[in-house]
């Protein structure tokens, strides 16, 4: 399932990641464009842009496999290609963990001091389009052109996308990260769900049966949960049905285009700028009568430059960790995939009760490892009885 898990996008630093190429005797290396990984159904991978220049030679034949990270005129420092590409694999799982760890506690921490989720979650979109515009501009990605179909296509996967990630973060804030996290575990079941509703999609009965311990591990973290809220339990669900209409109807526009250039990262860019859009007017409905009370009150305590600072430092954490989750998704197999993001969303858990210091009961860490792990068990279910 997707998660806002997912919706969101890949490091600012680390957005620029780098693939190898190869000419006739040599392989280079180049930007490349990322993937989302919490966005599941796009798993295609932007065409990278070409570079000119080589940045670290490489040389790969029958007889040697080596990169060369430094020469000199006495010399040279050069590594073995596959340590090199462990290398670039592992720097991209840690970017991915750590930015999605510290957009989870930085969310949280803002929401303390500024408990307005609805202008929380339009300013983290917000903050990601004039990134997506600064990549079209520049020329690192094309431009999309769509036409007056495909964005009535579009618009309900922008809604859910908006939906989704309010939803997401209503739940974060109204309660624990580690019981919200939980109950997000449980996008496969609605993705399911979705699946038949609007592909017609029937997947087979191993699939279906690993559906149970995710199902049963949330309900028994939720029975014992120190702090269980209502409402941090139906946004959370309604976050789950959200990103799973989003994951089927964007599945729909991958195997059909809405226009020309949308591949997975651009048709993410779209997609934060749509549901940005559409969250204006409900989030100045919900909340644009407290906002400058609200505003106000937050700043007496903690300043006007610590909230502005890590309101946007929110939102890059949140756009930048979805970037390096598309570069991460093109470089691993899917079950390779799928252990890495229970291990995140294990990361995410353990690191905000600690930051927090939001006590679980063992019941409710006997729930929440039940249902992490019947997340694996139905990606493996499903890599295995497509």
């Amino acid at each position: 399932m997707l998660r806002t898990t997912t919706l969101s996008l890949l490091l600012a630093g680390s957005a620029s990641g780098y693939t190898l190429s190869r000419g006739t005797s040599a392989v280079s290396l180049r930007p490349a464009l990322s993937k989302p990984a919490q966005f599941a159904p796009l798993v295609r991978m932007a065409e990278a842009a070409p570079a000119e220049a080589v940045v670290a030679p490489c040389i790969e034949d029958e007889a040697i496999e080596e990169c060369t990270l430094a020469s000199w005129d006495a010399g040279k420092i050069t590594l073995p290609l596959p340590v090199v590409k462990q290398a670039q694999l592992f720097s991209l799982i840690f970017g991915w963990f750590f930015l999605n760890v510290m957009y989870n506690i930085s969310n949280k921490r803002v929401l303390n001091a500024f408990a307005m989720p609805w202008m929380m979650s339009l300013s983290s979109l917000g903050v990601g389009v004039p990134f997506v515009l600064l990549l079209w501009a520049t020329g690192i990605r094309k431009v999309p052109e769509i036409k007056g179909a495909g964005w009535k296509t579009l618009a309900p996967i922008g809604a859910a996308h908006a939906i989704g990630h309010a939803g997401s973060v209503i739940a974060l804030g109204a309660g624990a990260v580690s019981f919200a996290q939980t109950v997000k575990a449980a996008e496969p079941v609605f993705t399911c769900v979705m699946s038949y509703l609007v592909l017609g999609t029937v997947f087979k009965w191993q699939v279906y049966v690993s559906l149970f311990p995710i199902i049963a591990g949330v309900c028994v973290a939720s029975l014992k949960e120190l702090s269980f809220s209502y409402k941090s339990l139906i946004c959370a669900l309604i976050s789950n049905v959200a990103f799973a209409s989003r994951a089927v109807l964007s599945k729909l526009t991958m195997n059909e285009p809405v226009g020309k250039n949308m591949d997975a990262a651009n048709l993410y860019g779209v997609l934060t700028m749509m549901a940005f859009a559409l969250t204006i007017p409900v989030a100045f409905y919900f909340e644009g009568g407290a906002v400058a009370a609200t505003w106000a009150a937050s700043t007496a305590i903690v300043g006007t430059p610590w909230l502005i600072k890590n309101i946007i430092i929110n939102g890059m954490y949140y756009y930048l960790y979805n970037e390096v989750a598309f570069l991460t998704l093109n470089q691993v197999a899917p079950i390779t995939h799928s252990i890495a993001n229970t291990v995140k969303r294990v990361a995410i858990i353990v690191a905000t009760c600690i930051v927090f210091q939001n006590p679980m009961s063992r019941i409710g860490v006997i729930g929440s490892s039940i249902a992490i792990a019947g997340t694996f068990g139905y990606s493996y279910a499903k890599q295995k009885w497509p």
